[in-house]
């Protein structure tokens, strides 16, 4: 689960991080007023989207020349007339694709003296199972063509979980920076608090980019994407109540409710598969035979009827699906109660595109005669193969 920058500063305000004073605004009448509140004379009104890359963004309404997602204003009024610009129009990133998000929040935040940008982030590295802060002293808004030509600036430091961050780890993340006097007093204090609101927070991502020092040489959090491992929700209400809908695909919010691995692609054939690893290879083996998978939907070992159905009519809801190829393989999921979840959707919402189905496992025949019988327009596949060989050539004929 994603939340919004300004949610973020203000969650880790909470657990003691040095964040700039900030109002968010949902509309350009409330900019000035925002303003207001601030300190000045800079101000920086930022577009709250769930993307990166909004400094070098473009408005698709503006044209190719407008100015991008985050802007400087010097006064009150340049920031209503970019609030009044920004607000309403669709940001599109490097991280949005050429659809774009549509901006319908902003950030007033007051402005910062910067001397030096950094970057820093918490995330957990698999390779060692551990919590570990990526740092670089190239922070900004160029830090992914640092990580791809210059790798060496940037440094991994793994935190055991047991001990917490150590005045060992801390002296490697301080000398990484290149942090000196009272930067490096405050990175010793910054440091584990971001770690401790990761931790306890459940996040799964903690980006700080850029972490700046100011010329009086004090740290602050210029910038924070959070993310949240959705799994561990259930014991943060306070945090499940500041995601925003709008910001996702319609068709993952629905799945979600029904606890469906569900994410929306771009492709044209619909999947349905159960097993996150049978699901990627039914996706490459649909690209191998020159489509494209239009989601990745994995339906889980124990679903019911009613789950199987739901997820066959958020695949069908989507426009761009031309073609359904549902690839169950029996174990503790029953192949009849997947043919009855198939056979209970296509009755209910009806079956506009070809549907092939391969199953095999417990229940096999079971199934195969619930979709035999069912009277509707199921193409049966053998093995894998022929069933992606079927759907390709099905939305061909």
């Amino acid at each position: 689960m994603n939340i919004h920058e300004y949610q973020a500063k203000a969650l880790l305000k909470t657990f003691g991080a040095p964040v700039a004073e900030g109002v968010p605004i949902f509309s350009a009448d409330e900019a000035e007023a925002a303003a207001k509140q601030l300190p000045g004379p800079l101000y920086v009104v930022k577009s709250q989207i769930h993307a990166g890359g909004r400094g070098k963004g473009k408005f698709t309404e503006l044209g190719a020349d407008s100015k991008g997602g985050v802007r400087l204003a010097k006064s009150i009024e340049e920031v209503v007339a970019h609030a009044k610009e920004m607000l309403g129009n669709t940001l599109v990133t490097k991280q949005t694709g050429e659809a774009g998000k549509q901006v319908n929040r902003l950030y007033i935040e007051d402005g910062a003296d910067i001397d030096r940008e950094l970057y820093l982030s918490i995330l957990i590295d698999r390779t060692v199972g551990r919590p570990a802060f990526v740092v670089s002293t190239e922070g900004g808004m160029d830090i992914e063509a640092v990580a791809h030509d210059t790798p060496e600036k940037i440094i991994t430091v793994a935190v055991d979980p047991e001990t917490g961050l150590t005045q060992s780890d801390l002296d490697t993340l301080t000398s990484s920076l290149k942090l000196e006097g009272e930067a490096k007093a405050d990175g010793e204090k910054l440091f584990p608090i971001l770690y401790k609101a990761f931790v306890e927070t459940d996040m799964s991502l903690l980006e700080v980019n850029p972490l700046i020092v100011m010329t009086d040489g004090r740290l602050r959090v210029l910038d924070a994407k959070v993310s949240f491992d959705g799994n561990a929700m259930f014991r943060h209400d306070d945090i499940r109540q500041l995601r925003d809908e709008t910001e996702e695909d319609a068709k993952e919010i629905e799945a979600s409710k029904w606890d469906l691995a569900y994410v929306a692609l771009d492709g044209n054939i619909g999947c349905m598969v159960n097993g996150a690893g049978l699901a990627m290879a039914t996706m490459d083996i649909i690209k191998l035979y020159g489509k494209e998978p239009a989601n990745f939907c994995d339906v889980g070992g124990g679903a019911g009827k009613e789950k199987v159905a739901a997820a066959f009519k958020i695949i069908t809801a989507d426009p761009k699906v031309e073609g359904i190829l549902v690839n169950i393989f029996g174990g503790i999921m029953k192949c009849d109660v997947i043919a009855e979840g198939v056979v209970a959707a296509v009755q209910e919402v009806g079956l506009k595109v070809p549907l092939v189905v391969r199953l095999e496992g417990t229940n096999v025949d079971l199934g195969k005669k619930i979709l035999n019988e069912s009277g509707l327009a199921i193409t049966a596949a053998d093995d894998l193969d022929d069933a992606a060989k079927k759907i390709v050539a099905a939305i061909q004929a």
